[in-house]
């Protein structure tokens, strides 16, 4: 998570707080500048330290946010609508009496040291009215309680939801007083931000930065635990996996209807101009982007926006934001400013129908590169439009998630350059003699993209015999697409011996575990001669091929199996079986039949279950094994290689 820093402007002539500077955007007029203010008093740092414990505790946060409640020097605690200790942090203790955290939790707050504070906690929980409590031991603090919301019940969380409300306590210094207040001091549970009408302007599109229009955000309690609550719901939920779309797709969720009605995550693509450093050279010209996330408030009706391409004006807000590396924000108020800010007719659409009156775009900047953008819209619901509390909390959010974006761009490229140097690398085998038919299939992994080791390889030997080969290298990435190679060229050069097929693989082993960063394998050689009607198998540590009957079941081979290559063990066999013309050898790797929850036996169980189209092209029984036994989404990379000795 990632905290915002406090900003307090520069006071001007007389002690008054100067006005924003203006500040020019391209291709327009001045416009206003306004820095962030955050009061820095020690009340508000202990309230902002409180809402972390209640962020941590709506989201069943166990990262960050709740490591830094637990170490905080303010006391925090939590009660459960039945009034006992839900949460409390070692500050707390102190505070409740000579007993350890986990002593007090679960206990009524009326049998501990803070008994008298029961009916003022009973009094938030009933009309959610924030109340002080003033402690007898200590004039100068007092206990402050605020009404927590329910929370949902939700299985990524650590923490049990509730469906009733909690209160948040604090431990405060003592708040000035009124002479003869002697009434606990309430505040308001939900208090109103004060309208602010925006100043006349000629075009009320006009861009401005930072913090667009100085309209006052809510400063309460309950905008620090929403905005808090969001950041830590960003943290844990947005980057869940490493695929750049469906990151753009939690980012545009979790931000509606928190920040907006509408949200459009658009990404740039991987080497423009753009995503160079901050500072440096930008195009002119109109951005090129790719919709990958949208989200839309439920009352905004069945709407949709479709991601893909998008490409906004050179004067555009979004162009604006993408060249200053800053938030900027627009007020439309005819449907041509609003037609301006919109990058093709079904956003257009949307943004009418919802009835978008702000717009904010926000730059997704990861390790000070500029990836994207972040649009949000407001409508008539928020007549303030983008205060700074909300442009704050946008940036962060958009801060957070940008990294997670970034990631998951990194490996989709690192994993797009494995894929092509396997492809590459992964060529043709070689040509058999005429008497063995061959096919070959490799089958990549699915959406993860985890790029694997896979690979086969055919060498044609003396007398008509054909040497089969199936392997696998241990891990996925380059590194495993770049050793499998090795391994394939290393066989060849063996292979050319013309030795046995156990003793290929102990020469193979023996030069492999030569080199200390090379990846073990697991192997397969079969040795075809149709002319003596025999197979000769030999593994090393790889699963047994299989034998396709026209007239049968299918079965598995016996072969002994000895260590993968590399370790420098050795040991390797071989075994004989017979070669029946109408009969098929199928070698497989292990993505074909190994499942994470299943175990191997019962994969194989099902691989010999089968009823293949032995007697068929070998293209067809290659595509029926794949169709019936190969998982919709291939958690792993699928090689398979066929012979069949050809009849005369």
């Amino acid at each position: 998570m990632r905290f915002p820093r406090r900003h307090r402007r520069a006071p001007g002539p007389g002690g008054a707080a100067s006005p924003p500077h203006p500040r020019p955007a391209a291709g327009h007029g001045a416009a206003a500048e306004t820095k962030i203010e955050a009061g820095a008093d020690a009340a508000r740092d202990a309230g902002v330290l409180a809402d972390i414990a209640a962020s941590a505790l709506l989201t069943g946060s166990a990262g960050p946010a709740r490591r830094i409640a637990d170490a905080a020097g303010t006391a925090i605690a939590v009660l459960d609508s039945e009034c006992r200790w839900r949460y409390v942090n070692a500050a707390f203790v102190r505070v409740a009496g000579p007993a350890a955290a986990d002593e007090l939790l679960g206990i009524p707050i009326e049998d501990t040291a803070l008994a008298a504070a029961a009916v003022v906690v009973r009094a938030v929980l009933a009309d959610g009215r924030t109340r002080d409590h003033a402690l007898a031991a200590d004039a100068g603090t007092v206990l402050r309680f605020r009404r927590l919301p329910a929370t949902a019940a939700d299985p990524r969380t650590t923490v049990s939801a509730s469906p009733h409300p909690a209160v948040l306590a604090v431990l405060l210094p003592a708040p000035q007083r009124q002479p003869g207040a002697d009434q606990p001091r309430e505040h308001p549970a939900d208090p109103e931000p004060h309208p602010h009408p925006a100043p006349h302007r000629r075009h009320d599109a006009e861009h401005t930065h930072a913090r667009p229009r100085d309209t006052p955000s809510a400063t309460t309690d309950d905008a620090h635990l929403r905005r808090l609550t969001l950041l830590a719901a960003v943290a844990e939920r947005v980057g869940s996996t490493l695929d750049v779309a469906a990151t753009c797709a939690e980012l545009a969720d979790i931000t509606v209807p928190a920040l907006g009605i509408v949200a459009t995550v658009e990404i740039l693509p991987a080497g423009t101009a753009e995503t160079a450093e901050h500072g440096s050279a930008r195009p002119a010209g109109p951005p090129h982007l790719q919709r990958s996330g949208a989200a839309l408030a439920a009352h905004v009706g069945p709407l949709e926006l479709p991601c893909h391409a998008v490409r906004y004006p050179r004067d555009s807000p979004v162009a604006v934001c993408l060249r200053s590396g800053e938030p900027v924000a627009v007020y439309p108020r005819t449907d041509e400013e609003l037609r301006s800010v919109a990058p093709d007719s079904a956003t257009l659409e949307v943004f009418r129908s919802a009835g978008v009156r702000a717009v904010l775009a926000v730059p997704l900047v990861a390790h000070r590169r500029t990836v994207g953008v972040l649009v949000l819209g407001r409508g008539g619901e928020s007549p303030g439009g983008f205060g700074a509390d909300d442009v704050r909390t946008a940036r962060d959010v958009a801060a957070g998630a940008a990294v997670a974006i970034d990631h998951a761009r990194r490996y989709t490229r690192a994993q797009g350059i494995a894929l092509e140097l396997q492809q590459a690398l992964l060529t043709e085998p070689g040509k058999p003699h005429t008497n063995l038919e061959l096919a070959w299939r490799y089958l990549p992994s699915g959406t993860a993209s985890v790029v694997g080791g896979d690979w086969y390889e055919v060498v044609r030997l003396s007398f008509g015999r054909t040497l089969l080969v199936i392997g696998d290298v241990m891990g996925h990435g380059v590194e495993a697409a770049v050793d499998m190679s090795n391994y394939r060229a290393t066989l060849r050069y063996v292979a050319a011996m013309d030795l046995p097929p156990h003793r290929i693989l102990r020469r193979l082993d023996a030069l492999i575990s030569e080199d200390d960063a090379a990846r073990p394998a697991t192997c397969l050689l079969a040795l075809a001669d149709p002319n003596r009607a025999r197979w000769t198998v030999s593994s090393a540590g790889h699963l047994p091929p299989a034998l396709v009957s026209a007239a049968g079941p299918t079965r598995l081979l016996d072969v002994p199996t000895g260590p993968p290559l590399g370790t420098g063990v050795g040991g390797y066999e071989q075994t004989t079986h017979e070669l029946v013309p109408d009969e098929t050898l199928l070698l497989y790797t292990d993505g074909l039949v190994e499942r994470r929850d299943q175990d191997i036996d019962v994969s194989l169980a099902g691989l010999t279950a089968l009823r293949l189209p032995g007697g068929g092209p070998l293209d067809a029984l290659l595509a029926s094994v794949l169709t019936r036994l190969a998982p919709h989404t291939a958690e792993d990379d699928i090689a398979l290689l066929a012979a069949r000795a050809r009849t005369r």
